[in-house]
This record gives C-alpha cells, sequence and structure tokens, in this order.
C-alpha cells in the first residue's frame, strides 16, 4: 500500500510518497480502506513547525472508508461498512482525559493520508447516510468540533444567537449546525463573495472585518447592545479580545483555534468575570458525540461544504491550497482520483 510521510525537514513540499506492506488486523482491531481524507489548520502546524514536525509520521487525522478486514473478537463491524476514524483514538465518551493526546491522529501516532489503516474497533464511527466518502472525511475533527462547541459544551437553543469568525472548516459546519437549530448567525470575513455565500446558507448578518475593523462592536449594534449568546472562537490571542467583547453577559465563548498564534490574549481577561460567561477549551470531541451528530445531520440533510477536491497523488498541492487561506469550508482528497 501507498502512504505519505512527512519528510526530514519540516514543510509540506518535503512530504515523501511511499510503499509499505498491508497491514493487518490484531484481536480487537479492524483494518480500512481509506477513500478519503480532509484537512485542517493543525495540519499545516503539524507539517511546519519544527516542535511539531516528526520525521516519518504519517500526516491528517481525518479520514473515511469502508472495513475490509476484523481482527478476533470484533463484532460491532463488518466488511463493507462505511465508517470514520476519530480524531482521538481513544475518546469514547465522557469528561476529556489527558491521555487521550497519546493517540491523537495524524500527530502523536500515525494518520489517515495511506491507503490501509488499522484501527481499534472502539475509534470508528458510522458515516451519515448518503455522505460520499470525501464529505464523511470532513466531520471528524472540523463538525465534531463545531458540534462540541454549541451542542455539547454551549447547549445552544433555538433562538439564540452565534458569532463565527471567518469561513473556515469549523465555522461553515457552525453555520451549519446552528442555522439547523433555528439560532441567529452572525458570521464574519474579509471577502465579500464569501459573506454572500453565508448569506445563502442562512447567515442572518455578515459583517466585512476588512471594512469593519471594529467588528465587536457592530456585532453589538447589529444584536441591540446585547451581545451574542455563543462566539466560535477560532482566531487565538490575536481575535480573543473582540470576541469576548461581542459576547453577551451570561454567554458562552468556546476557545478553538490558534490561527493568530499560541501566546496570551492581546486584550483584559475581565470581561469574562463582569459578563458572567462561560469560557470552554475545544479540541473536537468524542465519538459519542460524533453519532449524535451524524443523527442530526442526517435529521436536517446537511451536506458539508467543500471547497476543493484533491486526488491522493496531490498531497502538496492540498496544503498549499489550503495554506493559502482562499478556501470557503473544507478542502479534501478524494484517494480514487
Amino acid at each position: 500500500m501507498k502512504q505519505w510521510q512527512l519528510g526530514s525537514q519540516p514543510g509540506w513540499e518535503s512530504l515523501e510518497l511511499t510503499e509499505r506492506p498491508d497491514p493487518r488486523p490484531g484481536p480487537g482491531e479492524v483494518v480500512v480502506r481509506l477513500r478519503a481524507a480532509s484537512l485542517n489548520y493543525r495540519d499545516l502546524l503539524v507539517a511546519t513547525m519544527p516542535s511539531r514536525h516528526q520525521p516519518g509520521r504519517v500526516p491528517l487525522s481525518d479520514g473515511a472508508g469502508e472495513v475490509v478486514e476484523v481482527g478476533v473478537g470484533v463484532d460491532c463491524w463488518r466488511v463493507g461498512d462505511r465508517v470514520a476514524g476519530m480524531f482521538f483514538r481513544d475518546w469514547v465518551d465522557g469528561r476529556f482525559e489527558h491521555r487521550y493526546h497519546e493517540a491523537a491522529l495524524g500527530g502523536s501516532v500515525d494518520g489517515v493520508l495511506c491507503e490501509r489503516m488499522v484501527f481499534p474497533a472502539h475509534a470508528l464511527a458510522r458515516i451519515p447516510d448518503g455522505f460520499d466518502f470525501a464529505e464523511a472525511a470532513t466531520l471528524p475533527c472540523a463538525a465534531l468540533t463545531a458540534w462540541s462547541a454549541l451542542f455539547e459544551r454551549g447547549r445552544l437553543d433555538r433562538g439564540q444567537s452565534v458569532l463565527l469568525l471567518g469561513t473556515g472548516g469549523v465555522s461553515i459546519w457552525g453555520l451549519q449546525f446552528a442555522v439547523a437549530a433555528g439560532a441567529e448567525v452572525i458570521i464574519t470575513s474579509s471577502s465579500e463573495a464569501k459573506l454572500e455565500r453565508a448569506r445563502s446558507m442562512g447567515a442572518a448578518h455578515t459583517i466585512n472585518r476588512t471594512a469593519v475593523p471594529e467588528w465587536d462592536e457592530e456585532v453589538r449594534r447589529r444584536t441591540g447592545g446585547r451581545g451574542v449568546d455563543h462566539v466560535l472562537e477560532v482566531g487565538g490571542p490575536g481575535t480573543f479580545g473582540r470576541s469576548l467583547q461581542s459576547l453577551a453577559s451570561g454567554g458562552h465563548l468556546a476557545l478553538i483555534g490558534v490561527l493568530t498564534g499560541f501566546g496570551p490574549p492581546e486584550s483584559s481577561l475581565f470581561p469574562l468575570v463582569s459578563k458572567n460567561a462561560d469560557l470552554s477549551g475545544i479540541y473536537v470531541g468524542h465519538a459519542a458525540g460524533f453519532a449524535a451528530m451524524a443523527r442530526f445531520i442526517e435529521e436536517n440533510r446537511i451536506r458539508p461544504a467543500i471547497d476543493r477536491v484533491f486526488g491522493f497523488g496531490q498531497a502538496r498541492e492540498a496544503y498549499a491550497h489550503l495554506a493559502g487561506a482562499g478556501h470557503f469550508g473544507k478542502v479534501a482528497m478524494d484517494f480514487g482520483r
């Protein structure tokens, strides 16, 4: 089988296409023939940051395919089942434990940019009916992160308001989930074309952050001075302060991304206290949450927004497209291409 792995030097340009024998399942394990994958901002960090780059590591956390072999003792999966692998291989349900970091796909262990992969039986989930494999591959990280932020931790209710930053994978899944749940969505972007597309998907308000750099003030104006009930904060320290100022008293801010870096916030944390607000650190989610999310997707007939699909041999091009930050929604790879 073929697989991509990180090269000796940081950077997606050094990705190497290699071959190794087909894997076989041990007791309690399943072999999946991977048919598609999707990329996340984390994948850029793993490939380019010297502190996270591991030569020889198979990258990417998000893949989908079909079961081709089951090991002894596995009775929950059959050959032909259509599945996705979980980002945190061993987080099945319940509260997060730090040990789950030891088996984070595409980071601490090999990921899904390969033709076949062995999973523990508990590390797989059924993909929604009607989804092709590229669509299913958008679910394990971006979709589950948005789901966890809004529903698992945020307890989103109909009629509440949600602020989304940008039009990447997490934000667009958040838009689709929030609209389906009956929430009012405000979304920001520096592109009018992307904002127009977001409006066509149900966003009630759009803000061009280039034209309106004080977008937190505009959020409060659009909400009659109240602020929003939920913020999916994907920017990190450079946007945290404005996100916090956009939040209503008693609201929920889900801290997700590090698009502006890993440093401390560039503004005071006191508004979190004065607003009696909740702050949640969100790092994807568990397999039980994935199952609940898949049911919600089916019930509401939601389909992912995929910006572009690359072939298996185009891994470097897929990384470059994601790094260019011109995408709307997800960047995916179809292994059959």
